[in-house]
């Protein structure tokens, strides 16, 4: 099978297209036909090895995410599965191929309204959006602001914060094309990407969603209101400075928080509960995906490059 890997970690022009066996579900495992594979923010911080401890290495099989058809089924799994149009979620690697294996409890079926590619835009963010406003602890009437609000995770957002209330939603984005598209999906306020701009938005807000992270990230920990939560959910724009924490100290007094969000903390059923009834409500409409484009999986490389440029609104899709 087709399959993108890693040959050497940095730039988009490290990723190689190669043929690889393919694999065999093992045990509490599905094989899925590959229809659509989302290329994530999670992918490129991979890529650029911008995150430490993974212990990945040169000829890593990138990919988290895909949707298509479960063709095969490992020991001890239903074989009522095979056939069924799914989501599945494959890891930390395996998502950029023709075929890929997941965990059985890590794979949904999908309504027959949304395609895969609306499902792996939306699966592995939309998910990340409604976990980081919950520990955020956001409640109708407060301020929001979501720092990176083009990528999937950040549109999620919007449209969240939006239908839960929210008395104001900002945006960080980089153009006004781009504010425009986001006012569309419920935001209230546009800023650049420094959080300027926007004369009538809120100076101070009670949430910060931030998918950037990087050496910007102090500059919005100020933009808190007392008793404000900021919750970290990406790194897409790099590390944090190593003083960053340095606002809450000398804002102690206002009692701000400060926190990061993985979904390995999430217990799996809880993910896979919101993530049916969030496949569910985009089926009817209710919640919008953003499909950027669609490319064949050999242009893996050009995927990653327009995420390095910051031109992506939503999510590149590749299929096989």
């Amino acid at each position: 099978m087709k399959a993108v890997v890693i040959r050497t970690f940095g730039a988009p022009e490290g990723l190689e297209v190669v043929d690889l066996p393919v694999p065999a579900p093992g045990p509490g495992q599905v094989r899925v036909a590959t229809e659509a594979i989302g290329v994530g923010g999670v992918d490129a911080v991979i890529r650029r090895a911008t995150i430490g401890g993974l212990g990945l290495k040169e000829g890593h099989l990138l990919g988290s995410e895909v949707a298509g058809v479960v063709e095969a089924v490992g020991e001890g799994v239903d074989a009522s599965w095979k056939g069924r149009r799914v989501w599945a979620f494959t890891g930390l690697t395996g998502g950029y191929a023709e075929r890929a294996v997941a965990a059985v409890e890590d794979v949904l079926p999908l309504p027959e309204e949304l395609t895969p590619a609306q499902a792996v835009t939306l699966g592995g963010s939309a998910v990340v959006a409604h976990f980081a406003l919950e520990r955020a602890r956001f409640a109708p009437g407060e301020s929001v602001l979501v720092r990176g609000a083009a990528g999937s995770i950040g549109i999620a957002a919007v449209q969240l914060a939006a239908q839960g209330g929210a008395g104001a939603v900002a945006v960080t984005t980089s153009s006004s094309e781009r504010g425009g598209r986001l006012r569309d999906l419920g935001a209230t306020h546009v800023l650049d990407r420094a959080g300027g701009g926007g004369p009538d938005a809120p100076e101070g807000f009670d949430v910060v969603i931030d998918v950037v992270g990087g050496p910007g990230l102090p500059g919005f920990l100020d933009r808190l209101n007392p008793n404000g939560r900021y919750l970290i959910v990406g790194v897409v724009g790099g590390q944090l400075p190593a003083d960053f924490g340095t606002p809450l100290v000398t804002g102690f007094r206002r009692s701000l928080t400060f926190a990061t969000l993985s979904l390995d903390t999430v217990p799996g059923p809880e993910r896979q509960a919101v993530r049916a009834a969030q496949f569910a409500e985009a089926a009817r409409g209710g919640l919008r995906t953003a499909v950027h484009e669609v490319l064949p999986l050999t242009e893996a490389a050009a995927a990653h490059r327009a995420m390095d440029e910051g031109t992506v609104f939503g999510r590149i899709v590749l299929v096989p």
